[in-house]
C-alpha cells in the first residue's frame, strides 16, 4: 500500500468528534478556557528519526481534520458547570468567575466534554490543569523566527519546513532557551506565546518547546481553521489577531507588566508600538530580533509614534541576553 492510500484510509475513517483543549489559565478571580471540537484522528507520536515522508503524512492527517461548528460543550470547574457552543471555526471559549478564593497551594483542574452532536460524540471527559498567574512581570513572545526557525518571509521555505519536519527536527534560534529562562527568572514569571499560526499545529509547538527546554506557557494561536487546500497560508495573512490577543492578555492581567519579544520579519515592531500606545507604562521593554537590518524609514516611523528608549534590537539570543543584563531586567 503506497503512502497516498495510507493517508486516504486515515482521513476517511474520522466519524467521531472530540474536544481539543488549548487554554486553561486564570488571574486571581477569573479562569479563561479555550478549545475546539474536531473530528477524531489517530496520530503517532513523532520522533527525531522520522523521514520527511512520514512527517508530510503526519501533516496531511493533522490538516485533514474537520472543525465542528455549533457543537455543544460542557465545562466543569470546581462545582460550577457551563455549556458553550462552538463558533463557525469549531472554537469555543469561556471566562469563568471563580467562587472559591484562589490559593497558590491548591491544584485546580477543568473538565470538558462534547454533548452534541450526540451521534458522533466520544463520551470521554478531557481534563486540563488550570494555571493561575498573579505575578507583576510577565513575557509575551512571538514564535516564528523569534523562537522557532521558520523563514516566515519566504512562503516556499516556510511551507516546506512546516510539512517536512516535526517537533523534534524543527530547530530553535540558538540560545533562545537560555534567554527565555533568564527573562522569566527560571519560571518565576509567566510567559505567553502569540503566533499567526493556526491551532492545527498546537501540539507540534508544545512538543517542540518541551523537547528544546524552552519555558512553557499559554500559547495563543489563530482561530481560522486551515485544511489541506489552504495549509500553505499558515502563519501568513492579516496579523490583527496577534494584536487582539496581546490586548486580551493586558486586560486580563491588569496588574502585570510585560516584556514583548518578536522579530523584524513581519509586523511585530508595529504591533508592539500599538500596544505601548494603548497601555502606557505597562511594557517594560521590547526585544526585536533582526531578521534583516531594519529599514531606516521603518525605524523612523516607529520613533514618530513612541520612544525607542526601551526597544532593543538584536541579532542573536546571546546579544539579547547581554542587553537584558546590562539594563538590569534580569
Amino acid at each position: 500500500m503506497n503512502s497516498v492510500k495510507i493517508v486516504q484510509k486515515e482521513v476517511s475513517s474520522k466519524d467521531k468528534v472530540k474536544v481539543e483543549p488549548f487554554l486553561s489559565f486564570g488571574n486571581e478571580d477569573t479562569v479563561f478556557v479555550k478549545g475546539r471540537v474536531i473530528t477524531s484522528y489517530k496520530q503517532k507520536r513523532p520522533n527525531s528519526r522520522n523521514s520527511w515522508l512520514k512527517n508530510i503524512i503526519a501533516s496531511i492527517r493533522r490538516y485533514s481534520v474537520k472543525s465542528i461548528p455549533n457543537a455543544l460543550v460542557e465545562i466543569h470547574l470546581h462545582d460550577q458547570k457551563f455549556q458553550v457552543r462552538t463558533d463557525e471555526e469549531g472554537v469555543f471559549e469561556k471566562q469563568i468567575e471563580v467562587k472559591n478564593p484562589y490559593s497558590v497551594d491548591r491544584l485546580e483542574h477543568v473538565n470538558f466534554k462534547v454533548l452534541e452532536p450526540e451521534e458522533k460524540i466520544n463520551s470521554t471527559w478531557i481534563t486540563r490543569e488550570v494555571k493561575r498567574f498573579s505575578e507583576r512581570q510577565g513575557v509575551i513572545s512571538d514564535i516564528d523566527d523569534t523562537v522557532l526557525i521558520s523563514h516566515s518571509t519566504d512562503i516556499g521555505k516556510k511551507f516546506w519546513l512546516s510539512i517536512s519536519k516535526n517537533a523534534y527536527t524543527r530547530r530553535p534560534l540558538p540560545g533562545v532557551s537560555e534567554f527565555y529562562k533568564e527573562l522569566t527568572r527560571h519560571k518565576e514569571n509567566p510567559i505567553f506565546y502569540v503566533s499567526s499560526s493556526d491551532w492545527s499545529i498546537y501540539d507540534l509547538i508544545r512538543d517542540f518547546m518541551r523537547y528544546r527546554h524552552i519555558p512553557m506557557g499559554p500559547t495563543l494561536l489563530k482561530d481560522k481553521h486551515l485544511n489541506l487546500r489552504n495549509i500553505w497560508k499558515s502563519g501568513h495573512g492579516n496579523h490583527d489577531h496577534k494584536k487582539d490577543k496581546i490586548e486580551f492578555l493586558f486586560r486580563f492581567f491588569p496588574g502585570m507588566h510585560f516584556f514583548l519579544v518578536g522579530d523584524s520579519g513581519q509586523e511585530d515592531p508595529e504591533i508592539y508600538t500599538e500596544i505601548i500606545k494603548k497601555f502606557p507604562g505597562r511594557v517594560t521593554a521590547v526585544f526585536i530580533r533582526l531578521v534583516d537590518e531594519l529599514d531606516p524609514e521603518r525605524k523612523q516611523k516607529l520613533e514618530s509614534q513612541v520612544s525607542l528608549e526601551n526597544y532593543f534590537f538584536f541579532k542573536t539570543s546571546k546579544e539579547a541576553l547581554e542587553l537584558a543584563k546590562e539594563n538590569q531586567f534580569i
